[in-house]
């Protein structure tokens, strides 16, 4: 039985007044896109700016572990890579793959579709993306080019909580936003978290036999995320797929390209000659 794959998470289809960000960073991606929050953009309309503009922030925020809902114990789920999500890849120290997701809204229709590289080692996480790749009724060619001039097309996310940061990098503009971690994730990282796995059934998954798991993480307070994964066994019990939902939207990430070999450690820092974006 072969599995719809998807492309990583990012709830673009939050309302905007329920995300809680930090300012600093809110301002400075605000300024990056170099234009008013509210205005219309060419071609777009007022609604169809704000979802674009909605993607490329969130985007972001959400890569730097900025954006977050209200804990609820019976379903809530955090919506950034943080130390809960690096949680689901369980004794998996280093890997390095491709993966791609696809977001859903609530009636299943797919508003998202990209292809990111991940790579993790020691609990420290790189993600790269190319909005320039990504599909998105929201995201015309057009803009696409704004991207690529303004030096946003690329963007590297780097969660480091040995360092308590996430580094949000612009290899275009050789420039990053250095964003403190939130103290839960701190304390998730100095703690510890547990991982819970209940089993849902046995499914193929490309080519390999998996257990398709609900799993919980939780902390000291209750559970802090929730998702589905498909672990194959011949492959140390990786999450081939996993699959999360918040308020009826769901994002789905497939993980292929799969390498369990220890990434450069110079890949999880910014390059020297960078600039810290003020």
């Amino acid at each position: 039985m072969k599995i719809f794959t998807t492309r990583v998470r990012l709830p673009v289809t939050l309302p905007l007044n329920r995300v809680r960000t930090r300012s600093t960073a809110s301002h400075l991606l605000r300024r990056k896109l170099g234009t008013r929050w509210n205005a219309s953009l060419p071609g777009l309309g007022p609604q169809g700016a704000l979802r674009f503009r909605g993607i490329l922030c969130l985007l972001v925020l959400v890569l730097a572990g900025q954006v977050a809902v209200a804990r609820a114990p019976a379903t809530g789920t955090p919506t950034s890579i943080n130390t809960a999500f690096v949680k689901l890849f369980g004794a998996v120290g280093a890997f390095t793959a491709k993966v791609d997701t696809q977001m859903l809204d609530a009636y299943q229709r797919e508003t998202v579709k990209l292809v990111m590289d991940f790579a993790a080692s020691e609990g420290k996480v790189r993600i790269e993306i190319n909005l320039g790749q990504m599909q998105s009724k929201d995201l015309p060619p057009s803009k696409v080019t704004e991207l690529k001039e303004s030096g946003m097309e690329r963007v590297i996310s780097l969660f480091r909580p040995d360092k308590k940061v996430t580094y949000i990098v612009y290899p275009g503009t050789q420039s990053y936003l250095s964003i403190p971690l939130a103290k839960e994730d701190i304390d998730a990282f100095e703690k510890g978290l547990k991982l819970e796995k209940s089993p849902l059934g046995k499914e193929t998954f490309d080519g390999h036999d998996c257990i398709k798991n609900k799993v919980v993480v939780t902390d000291t307070n209750g559970p802090v995320l929730q998702a589905v994964t498909w672990n194959a066994a011949d492959l140390k019990d990786f999450p081939l797929q996993i699959e999360m939902k918040e308020k009826g939207n769901t994002v789905r990430m497939h993980f292929t390209e799969l390498r369990f070999t220890k990434p450069d450690p110079q890949q999880f820092d910014v390059p020297a000659a960078y600039g810290l974006m003020k």
